[in-house]
């Protein structure tokens, strides 16, 4: 019995059980994770099986009838007491060393009070349903302030040329007012006599009234104006609130169960 030994077992047996014990030791235990959340809920991470140790021991004698199944010289009585010798002499050993390598799982390693818990390594894996998940990103591409400020910018040239673009278009044409018939002057004598009246003034011109088509007219360009830049104030809030206070969008992007999911 060496450690290369025990660690091939212990994954061995982990594979198909959620609890493994090492004899007056403890007992390695298996959880399983559900998916999870993160890059502040962009990205759904895969469920997973997470290994550790307990110093609680479990009861079971996995270890003991692997040992026995590939040795057939070794009845269940022997090798509970090989495996038992060597896990006394490494309890011993990590005491002092305070880590003992598993080779493919982890270190087991003490605290200075000698309480024993586990590392796994980054790469185990224990969770063979699992196989080929990834996580999942919710969002493509990740802009940049750069690409924002931009954006941003290009909207604002928009605003500033419609304005514009309706001077450019071609203006209906405006009726010029009509004018009557034109009087022939009348040519005042140089004497008048006393009993002619004098001549009335003409009235003068009423100004003509501005054509409905032109006040309509005006009237859309002021309305189109008015609803973009209501659109670029939300679009602004909207980027301001998802860099700076991104949990205040969660209640409108997750449903109650992923919001629990993501608080866990």
């Amino acid at each position: 019995m060496d450690i290369d030994l025990l660690a091939k077992m212990v994954k061995e047996a982990i594979l198909d059980h959620d609890t493994v014990t090492l004899p007056g030791v403890g007992c390695f235990v298996a959880e399983l994770v559900p998916s999870t959340f993160s890059d502040k809920g962009y990205t759904i991470n895969p469920p997973y099986r997470r290994l550790y140790f307990s110093p609680k021991q479990g009861g079971d004698t996995y270890l003991v009838d692997l040992y026995a199944r590939d040795n057939e010289e070794v009845d269940a009585d022997m090798a509970t007491r090989i495996l038992t010798e060597f896990l006394t002499e490494m309890k011993e050993v990590l005491k002092v060393k305070k880590t003992v390598v598993f080779p493919g799982l982890g270190r087991l390693r003490a605290t200075r009070e000698n309480h024993f818990f586990f590392v796994a390594d980054e790469d185990l894996d224990i969770y063979p349903e699992g196989l080929g998940l990834a996580p999942l990103s919710l969002k493509t591409h990740v802009e940049t302030p750069e690409e924002v400020a931009t954006a941003v910018a290009g909207l604002a040239e928009l605003i500033e040329e419609i304005p514009g673009q309706a001077g450019n278009d071609e203006e209906e044409p405006v009726p010029e007012p009509v004018e009557g018939p034109a009087k022939e002057p009348v040519e005042e004598p140089v004497v008048r006599q006393a009993h002619q009246p004098e001549p009335e003034p003409e009235p003068e011109s009423e100004p003509q009234p501005e054509p409905e088509s032109k006040k309509s007219h005006r009237k859309f360009w002021r309305v189109v104006l008015i609803v973009l830049c209501v659109l670029v104030g939300l679009l602004l809030v909207f980027v301001l609130l998802s860099r700076l206070a991104p949990g205040l969008l969660d209640p409108l992007l997750y449903t109650r169960e992923e919001l629990q999911i993501l608080r866990y």
